[in-house]
């Protein structure tokens, strides 16, 4: 039993037996082509090191320094309360 993709619309077997070898051919050729950019040979994986540790405070500090005029931003603002009603302020 033969199966018919309509996607390939009429073209005879060896139309299609061409057109799958081309695509063969295209990737073996990109293929090659990667492992050319990629360099000659297993390259060595790089020795992995300690991440670098910061802390949230040296981070504040550091944005501070950076950006004075949000200096004490992570801090939480308390919303004034309203005078009562008879009292003056000074």
């Amino acid at each position: 039993m033969t199966y018919y993709y309509p996607y390939r619309f009429h073209q005879t077997f060896e139309q299609l037996r061409r057109s799958g070898a081309r695509g063969g051919r295209a990737q073996a050729c990109n293929r090659r082509a990667r492992q050319r950019a990629a360099g000659a040979g297993p390259q060595e994986a790089p020795v992995p090191t300690a991440p670098l540790v910061e802390t949230v405070a040296q981070a504040i500090a550091l944005l501070d320094a950076q950006f004075a005029w949000l200096r004490g931003a992570e801090k939480p603002v308390r919303p004034r309360r309203a005078p009562l009603p008879g009292t003056a302020r000074r």
